[in-house]
């Protein structure tokens, strides 16, 4: 099979080549958080000169497939001698809102939005990157996609959170994809919020996706369930000292089946920006909140993954995309599950391409677990 053709373009969106003759590339796409891609090629190929920082490429004609040049080295070999290979790696255009913060508006403790999750998502976006109040933050080319009004409504508060992890938070709570698309037309970047497709076995509107060897619609698949980081009752801290703390409780489970965490929320404010008290239910609601963040950070986990046939009747891109939920079944392991394809990466090596995908969640790495330690002490910052 021949390799997909890749395009370079630079900021400006001019065109300055196309390489389809790499060693090996892999495309990866994220549904909640930032897709990357990492690419080998001899550099002395055509158009290799053109595979610099800060240029961006993606595969021919998947423009919502975008990523930025973050990375390049001369590959080593396994004798650690420097071989004649570029190994590029690019960051998905989403990765720009890691360069922000949320900034409350002048003269407020926080950044707070009402509505539903899609306009939420595009209020922190606008507010932040393309019309935040100083000019100096402004993104250029960034603009927002049509507003389609995705989800339930929420009310969300942000004081210096990074861009990028709220709306990936957002995104994994709600089930809600986001992205940022090229506009080769109009030469922008443009966000956008997605809405997986329905596919499971037991509805009727459309075609149905599932993912079983005894189908041979994968070719291998990985179960992991666990309980080593599970929580299930939060006891959530707010204001005051002492007795006068204000602390709620989440939860119902008893004996055994108890396993409790706390959580510390004092950054939950007990007055409005003018110093006039809240509202005690608000206070609570925003504790609540908080606390069922944390336990879905701690839920029991499980963790599916795959490599999907060549010659699957399943045909990535058509049948089946990252943030459609799809059912996957394993009649030895009694497995059956509704899932949402939350990752996808797409392989071209030695003439040979395949698909990797992954059901719902991930397996934690050690740096996702010391990221969730540490976001854990960033409440204390925030006072």
């Amino acid at each position: 099979m021949q390799n997909i053709p890749l395009r370079i373009i630079d900021d400006e969106f001019n065109l300055l080549g196309e390489v389809d003759r790499y060693t090996s590339a892999q495309i990866g796409i994220s549904w909640s958080g930032i897709g990357e891609l990492e690419l080998q090629i001899n550099r002395y190929l055509q158009h290799a000169d053109k595979l610099v920082k800060g240029n961006i490429i993606f595969p021919y004609n998947r423009l919502d497939q975008a990523y930025i040049i973050r990375h390049r080295e001369i590959e080593l070999d396994e004798n650690g001698k420097q071989t004649e290979n570029w190994s590029i790696k690019a960051l998905s255009l989403k990765t720009f809102t890691s360069q922000r913060l949320i900034y409350p508006a002048t003269g407020k403790t926080h950044e707070s939005v009402t509505g539903n999750v899609e306009t939420v998502m595009r209020h922190f976006v606008n507010t932040q990157m393309i019309n935040p109040s100083d000019p100096a933050r402004i993104f250029p080319r960034l603009v927002l996609g049509a507003n389609q009004n995705k989800g339930p409504a929420i009310e969300e508060n942000s004081r210096y959170d990074s861009l990028s992890e709220k709306l990936t938070e957002l995104s994994e709570l709600h089930g809600l994809g986001w992205n940022i698309e090229l506009d080769l037309k109009n030469k922008r970047f443009v966000f956008v919020v997605k809405e997986g497709r329905n596919l499971v076995a037991n509805q009727t509107g459309l075609p149905q996706a599932i993912f079983s060897t005894e189908f041979e619609t994968i070719e291998s698949l990985e179960y992991t369930e666990s309980d080593l980081d599970y929580k299930n009752f939060a006891v959530v801290a707010g204001q005051g000292e002492g007795v006068e703390r204000r602390i709620i409780s989440i939860g119902d489970a008893a004996g055994a089946d108890r396993y409790e965490m706390f959580v510390d929320a004092r950054d939950v404010s007990e007055e409005d920006d003018e110093g006039n008290p809240r509202p005690v239910e608000k206070v609570v609601a925003d504790l609540n909140k908080r606390g069922n963040e944390k336990l879905s950070e701690h839920a029991q986990e499980i963790y599916l993954g795959g490599q999907i046939l060549t010659t699957s009747r399943l045909i990535y891109g058509k049948d089946f995309s990252v943030g459609d939920v799809v059912t996957v079944r394993d009649k030895g392991w009694g497995v059956t599950m509704d899932t949402r394809i939350t990752a996808v990466k797409e392989v071209y090596e030695y003439g040979k391409r395949k698909i990797e995908v992954v059901f719902d969640n991930d397996k934690p790495t050690f740096i996702s677990k010391m990221r969730r330690e540490i976001d854990a002490l960033k409440y204390e910052l925030k006072k």
